[in-house]
Formats: structure tokens, sequence, C-alpha cells
């Protein structure tokens, strides 16, 4: 990276969950950043005060060109995706993301972008390393041979691939983080692209607003996840940006946890317990994941330092707030 750190910094996916927390932590840093969704800023979980806010369509080629005009470092976060009910429902669209790594790295690549992030996910692990809920942590080597989350997974596993061969045949620096369930305030919370973290806060919250003591949750509740907060996300993007790291690496934690035992934690930060009205036939995903952090904590020098309890909370304090105001009358 340019140790003066005075070049511009794009943001692609700026409107979204990780991408708002990465261009305040950017800011904080004193980098100029250029902020980029597709989405008009009035819809962006967060807009920085200070930071150029852009809407453009990075799926389109001369949008992209545009967008790296004078650039140092690309953030690439930008794609069209949201929890299990989300992906399972829209496969295709999840894959026309590939358009935007491709016209961003081909502009990356033309206008002589020093370093470039890929944000990729665990989705591109392959599922039959996943089957049982007593999986072994997933290692970066695990993805091969590949059997990806259909759709979503693909377009991850195919963009890590795409980074590296521009990284190889132009010399462009690149770098590929592979997310596990990042969550935390700021957040979606409602409107079906929400994870599991964000979902049961809102139908707990609604539970204890509303006094219907009651919830739906997809499967039996014994799925097992890993869920990172999201200032060990970001923590981890930046490490793995400024790093010597070319291939994958894990950004995850592995503090595993039930779906039941989420809504466990939730219950006690809400002070109610909640019937569990259990649907079986809801998509559900991989039946066990968690992160294996051997190599990003020996090459970096990273790993997670923010406890689920204590994530969890956070989260469940923000979704909460955001159902008590946004949604008075229905608790009326």
């Amino acid at each position: 990276m340019n140790d003066s750190r005075d070049g511009i910094v794009v943001v692609a996916g700026a409107g979204g969950f990780i991408g708002g927390h990465l261009v305040r932590a950017l800011g904080e840093q004193g980098r100029t950043v250029r902020a980029i969704d597709i989405k008009p800023s009035s819809d962006w979980h967060q807009v920085i005060e200070g930071v150029e806010s852009v809407t453009l369509d990075l799926s389109e080629k001369d949008a992209c060109f545009a967008a790296l005009d004078g650039v140092d470092a690309v953030y690439n976060l930008a794609c069209d995706m949201g929890g299990m009910g989300f992906i399972e429902a829209n496969k295709a669209q999840c894959m026309l993301s590939v358009l935007i790594n491709t016209h961003l790295l081909m502009a990356a690549r033309e206008q002589d972008v020093q370093r470039y992030f890929f944000a990729s996910s665990a989705c591109v692990y392959a599922a039959d390393k996943q089957a049982s809920a007593r999986a072994r942590p997933l290692a970066e080597n695990d993805a091969y041979p590949a059997m990806p989350e259909d759709g979503y997974g693909w377009e991850k596993l195919f963009g890590e691939r795409m980074s590296r061969h521009f990284s190889e045949d132009s010399g462009l620096e690149t770098r590929v983080a592979r997310y596990h369930n990042g969550y935390g305030p700021f957040g979606a919370w409602t409107g079906g692209r929400e994870k599991a973290p964000a979902a049961l806060s809102r139908k707990i919250a609604v539970a204890k607003l509303s006094g219907r003591h009651e919830i739906e949750v997809w499967g039996d509740g014994n799925q097992v996840r890993t869920f990172t907060y999201i200032d060990d996300c970001i923590d981890g993007t930046l490490r793995i940006m400024d790093g010597g790291v070319h291939q994958p690496l894990n950004v995850g934690s592995d503090e595993s946890v039930t779906v039941n035992e989420l809504i466990d934690m939730i219950e006690g930060f809400a002070g109610i317990s909640v019937k569990r009205n259990y649907v079986l036939d809801a998509p559900l995903g991989v039946r066990g994941r968690s992160s294996d952090n051997s190599l990003i904590l020996e090459r970096l020098g990273w790993q997670p330092t923010t406890p689920l309890q204590v994530g969890i909370e956070q989260t469940y304090r923000w979704v909460y707030d955001q159902v008590s105001r946004l949604q008075p009358a229905r608790f009326a």
C-alpha cells in the first residue's frame, strides 16, 4: 500500500452492513474514501459524514472505470446477497454479482490501482465438509475440490479465482477475505436479507413488545454456526488488505453455537422466554459450519476478540431499538 496513505480508497458496497462499518474505520484512519453503492444514499445502512457518497451501478463497465479514476486502493464488498432465505430463492441474481468484480478488476488493472480487496464468504466451502453439526472447523484448503453453496457460493469462489488470475497475469495486488457470518449493529434486520442474529433478535424484540411470546424458527434449531462480530470483521479486513498474504484467508469465529442456544442467549437479554415454532421445511443451509483461523493468526496475528455473548447483546439491543422506534403502532 501507499505508505503516505493519502490516496483515494474506494469502498464498493458502502451502503451495506460491512461496507458502512469499513467506510467509518477508514475515515477514522484519515483515509480519503469514495463510498459507492447501487442504492441511493437514503437507503444505505450508514452514511458517514465527510465521505464522498456516490450512487453507481458497478455491474456496468463504464461505471467501474469512472469509479476508480485516480484511486489508490479498492475494497470490493458489492454483491447481491442476504440470509439463507434470499440466497435460496435468488441463485441467478446472486451470481450476476460476478459482473461487479469482473469490471472492477478490469478498471483496477487499466488504471494502475495499487491494491484490490475482494470480499468472499464461507459459502465457498465444500458442502460435504459441513454435513454434520459436529463438522471440524473449515480451513482455507477445504474449498477444493469445489462444491460451494449453489448460486452465491459459486459466485464468490469464481470471484476469488478471477482476483488471483488478475494478480498472476497483470501484477495487480489482490487480497481476499472469507467472511463467516458477520453480525452486529447497523445491519439488515428485516425485509428478508437479514441473517440469524438479527432475524432472531427482531423476532424476540417483537415478541417482547407485543406480549405474544412465541417465534418462528427455521429448522429444528440444532444447526451449528459461528458468528463474527463486525468490529472483528473490520480489523481482519484491514489486516488482510495491508498484509502480504495473497491467498484467501478466513475471517471468522471458532465459538460455535446452535440456533437454539442463540435463542436462549437472546431470551436472556430480552428477559422473556418464547415458544418456538419450528419450520422444518424452511431454507437451512449446511448443518454445521465453523472457522479455522490458524492461518490468519499465524500470518497476520488476527483472531476474533469479541465474545459471542457480548456481540449478540449489542446486536439485540440495537435491533430492539429499531423495532420499538419504527413500529410503535403495532405494539400500542
